[in-house]
């Protein structure tokens, strides 16, 4: 499915937690947490809307490898005296503005998610948050997995889980884990009515769960896409309205 169904997917489902679970408060930071956690699963493609708004420095990547190679070249001209020590620190200034030039796309992409995933790393260690961390954690390394493999499994969902589980621990904010695990879930679900489904169970088994009513990309998808996010959305409203009375 693509991104904005995802995020429309996950938003309903935060509506759902927030109408039908009992205990938990009626929270609209809560549904864009449930939003935002139905797209951490694509954080695997380079190129899906999470992986493009949270690797936001990636236009940046490139510059800062320049940056890096001139100023090894700079420190080898002016500080070092001819020898070894320069042509090697003139060989890692070259090795830096090739990979800069060699970033493009995706690889820069993939590349600025580590930094902010590292940052969020940092940041939680530095305030004593463990679910920060992970969440740092799990930034950094999703976009080197394959599409559709460890982010798509029930274990990452439990993992992501579990992160909400300790930021309610750490921030007495009821109820992230329920957002966070059913946003999360919304998309393994979603993802299973397309042609390629997902692989649950990865790696203890390679087969693919799927209801394959919609392929992604194509104008009948598109169509489909468009009337599961509209009756989901009427079924939970339905739903929540029972519930309340109205």
């Amino acid at each position: 499915m693509r991104g904005s169904a995802h995020l429309a997917i996950g938003l309903i489902t935060g509506v759902a937690v927030a109408g039908l679970v009992r205990g938990i408060p009626f929270s609209l930071p809560g549904i864009a947490l449930a939003g935002f956690s139905a797209l951490a699963p694509d954080l695997d493609h380079p190129e899906s809307r999470l992986s493009q708004r949270l690797g936001f420095v990636h236009g940046y990547v490139r510059w800062a490898f320049g940056a890096a190679a001139l100023g090894l070249a700079a420190y080898a001209y002016f500080m070092l005296r001819p020898g070894p020590d320069q042509r090697l620190s003139y060989v890692a200034a070259l090795a830096f503005g090739l990979l800069g030039i060699g970033l493009q796309g995706g690889s820069a992409r993939k590349l600025a998610l580590l930094f902010t995933g590292l940052g969020t790393v940092l940041a939680g260690l530095y305030a004593q948050f463990l679910w920060l961390s992970l969440l740092g954690t799990f930034i950094s390394l999703a976009p080197f997995t394959s599409h559709r493999t460890w982010t798509h499994t029930l274990w990452a969902t439990a993992f992501w889980t579990y992160i909400g589980y300790l930021a309610n621990q750490a921030l007495g904010w009821h109820g992230v884990a329920y957002y966070a695990g059913a946003g999360y879930a919304s998309h393994l679900l979603a993802d299973s009515l397309t042609k390629s489904g997902v692989r649950w169970l990865m790696p203890l088994t390679d087969f693919s769960f799927k209801i394959p009513v919609l392929s992604t990309g194509t104008k009948t998808g598109n169509v489909l896409e468009a009337a599961i996010c509209l009756g989901y959305g009427l079924l939970v409203l339905g739903l929540v309205i029972g519930r309340v009375g109205f």
